[in-house]
């Protein structure tokens, strides 16, 4: 709770009346009954998908709001083919797929490259995952750092096996050291495997080779989740055919899925939630509109 207890601590330099809000840390286990509190209309949740659908679940009666997660994908087309294209995508798939070790519920984790790309890609994507520096996040150099603990890094070193026992190929990384996995490119990995039909919330993403954009977005919606996904092409009319097809809450055309500003509307679709983020949308999403009828008065 450190930074919700450092943000209460910002408003209460402000003049907002007191009482006005208030920041409240409370175990697991009490959780409950602050969701089932008869005295909050509303619920927004930001966290797994379990909890996040099981709270809806146990309120039906109230407004609940969810930004779960993810497993976002990039699609990379075959128009996108020059060096300086193909340097510009690789730059922003390694950066936002390895940021924050991973640990964004946008973050990078599935890449569908256009065959006719593909090898230039991924050559380009290795080349600079292998060039990022992990270590102590309190160093400016460190560029990835740990994970939330152990456990979620023995975590993601499990699945990661589990892929390559299932036929998956390691590119580069693959290594834990305590809380830390090395930043890790995985190719040819089943669509089962839980490195590409989860989220993974670590350092490691997927690539693999298509033969058109139908088949890169059939393969983007054949997820569970659908937060963001970014789109690397030069044609506008497959820019607003993957806005109109894809099966998520956001397209970002020429960039990552890991984009997001606080004035656009941010939230996903079939399990990654329900309800926007974004300070306009969540402020309507914490409004009701009530109707005046007038009739029968002097105006």
């Amino acid at each position: 709770p450190l930074s919700a207890l450092v943000l209460g601590e910002i408003l209460a330099e402000t003049d907002l009346p007191a009482g006005s809000w208030s920041v409240l840390p409370v175990p697991n286990d009490r959780a409950a009954e602050l969701v089932h509190d008869p005295r909050l209309p509303v619920v927004s949740f930001t966290g797994s998908v379990p909890v996040g659908w099981s709270i809806r679940d146990a309120v039906p009666r109230k407004h609940v709001t969810l930004e779960l997660g993810g497993n976002a994908a990039v699609v990379v087309c075959a128009d996108y083919a020059s060096d300086a294209d193909l340097d510009w995508a690789a730059t922003r798939i390694a950066t936002f797929a390895m940021y924050q070790a991973g640990q964004s519920c946008i973050s990078v984790q599935r890449v569908y490259a256009d065959r006719t790309v593909y090898d230039a890609l991924a050559e380009r994507v290795v080349a600079k995952v292998k060039a990022l520096r992990t270590g102590d996040p309190w160093d400016d150099a460190t560029e990835v750092g740990p994970l939330i603990s152990e456990d979620a890094a023995a975590r993601v070193e499990r699945w990661v096996s589990e892929a390559l026992d299932a036929g998956a190929k390691l590119l580069t990384g693959g290594q834990r050291d305590g809380t830390t996995y090395a930043p890790t490119v995985l190719a040819d990995v089943p669509e089962d495997a839980k490195v590409s039909c989860e989220e993974v919330f670590g350092p490691v993403m997927t690539l693999a080779a298509v033969d058109s954009v139908d088949e890169a977005f059939e393969r983007v919606n054949a997820s569970r989740y659908g937060l963001q996904a970014g789109i690397f092409t030069r044609d506008l009319q497959v820019a607003f055919r993957a806005h109109r097809d894809l099966e998520v809450g956001g397209v970002v055309i020429g960039d990552v899925p890991s984009y997001r500003a606080d004035q656009m509307p941010y939230g996903g679709v079939k399990e990654s939630g329900v309800g926007r983020e974004g300070v306009r949308y969540a402020m309507e999403d914490l409004t009701y509109e009530r109707v005046l009828v007038l009739t029968g008065l002097p105006l």
